[in-house]
C-alpha cells in the first residue's frame, strides 16, 4: 500500500489529491491519510506531501470546469469535516466524478459516495448549529465570538457573518483548531493562527462584565415556558457539546448580577 500523507488544511488536501492522481500508481494501492502518522508499517510506502498553491489551484480549476462549481462547493464543505478518512474519500469521489459526471453524488450504490453524503450531512448540521448560536462579546467596540467546533467550520461561518455584519469589526475564534477569522470594518476577513497566549487572553473575555449578555440571558429565561420545556428535543436541535460558549447556557456570574442591579436593569 502507498500512503500519501498531508496536513489537514484544504490546500494540503488538494495538493495530496493532485499528487496521488497524477502519479498513477493504481487506485487500489493508494490511500490518503493525515499527518502525523501514528504508526508506520514495514512493507508500505509513505509519501509526505507539502501544500502547493499552484497544484491545489489545478485541482480546483479541473473540478469547476469538468464537473461544476456546485460539485466543488460540496467537496469543499466535506473538506472541513473532522475525520481521518476525509482526504481519501474526497480523492475517490473525485475519481468517480470525473468518470461519471457531476451527478455521481446521487449514485449511492458506491460506498465512497455514501460516506461522502454522511460527512456532508454532519458538517451541514454543525455549521447550522454555530450559524444560529454563535454569540459575540463586545470588546472596545469590536465583537469577538469564541467557539469550539468539532470540525474546521471557520470558513463557512466567516462567509455567513461577512453577509450579516459587513460594517462591523469582528473576530470568530476557533479554539479547537487554534485559528480565527478576523474581519475589519467594511473590509474582508482573513484567517490567522492563534498562539497559546492569545487563546488564554480570549478565554478571559467571557469573564468580563457585559450588560447586554445579562439582558440576553434574562430574556432567554423569562420568555421560556417551563410547562413546555423539552430537554430531549432541545438536545437534538442544539447538542450539549456545542453549547460551551453560548451565553444563554452559561451560568450567570454574581458580579454581573450586581452590576445590573446597580444600573436598575433587573
Amino acid at each position: 500500500m502507498i500512503y500519501y500523507c498531508c496536513e489537514k488544511d484544504w490546500e494540503s488536501v488538494l495538493t495530496c489529491i493532485y499528487e496521488a492522481w497524477t502519479q498513477k500508481r493504481g487506485q487500489a494501492n493508494i490511500q490518503l491519510i493525515f499527518e502525523p502518522v501514528v504508526q508506520y508499517t514495514l512493507f508500505d510506502e509513505y509519501i509526505h506531501v507539502k501544500a502547493d498553491t499552484a497544484l491545489a489551484e489545478k485541482v480546483v480549476d479541473a473540478v469547476n470546469r469538468k464537473l461544476s462549481p456546485q460539485f466543488y462547493y460540496e467537496i469543499a464543505h466535506v473538506g472541513m469535516y473532522e475525520a481521518p478518512d476525509v482526504a481519501d474519500v474526497l480523492f475517490r469521489v473525485l475519481l468517480l466524478g470525473f468518470a461519471y459526471g457531476p451527478h455521481v453524488l446521487e449514485m449511492v450504490q458506491y460506498k465512497d459516495i455514501m460516506r461522502f453524503r454522511e460527512m456532508r450531512c454532519s458538517i451541514g448540521n454543525e455549521i447550522s448549529h454555530f450559524r444560529e448560536f454563535t454569540r459575540f462579546h463586545e470588546v472596545n467596540h469590536r465583537y469577538v465570538a469564541i467557539i469550539e467546533p468539532r470540525s474546521r467550520i471557520i470558513p463557512a461561518l466567516a462567509e455567513v457573518f461577512l453577509d450579516r455584519m459587513p460594517s462591523e469589526s469582528w473576530m470568530i475564534a476557533d479554539l479547537t483548531n487554534r485559528m480565527a477569522a478576523v474581519h475589519p470594518k467594511d473590509g474582508f476577513y482573513q484567517f490567522v493562527d492563534l498562539t497559546a497566549e492569545e487563546m488564554e487572553r480570549l478565554m478571559e473575555i467571557e469573564k468580563n462584565n457585559d450588560r447586554m449578555e445579562v439582558l440576553w440571558k434574562i430574556f432567554f429565561e423569562t420568555t421560556a415556558i417551563q410547562e413546555r420545556k423539552n430537554e430531549r428535543c432541545q438536545k437534538n436541535l442544539y447538542p450539549i457539546w456545542a453549547r460551551k460558549h453560548a451565553v444563554e447556557f452559561m451560568e450567570m456570574r454574581t458580579e454581573k448580577q450586581t452590576c445590573c442591579e446597580n444600573e436598575n436593569v433587573l
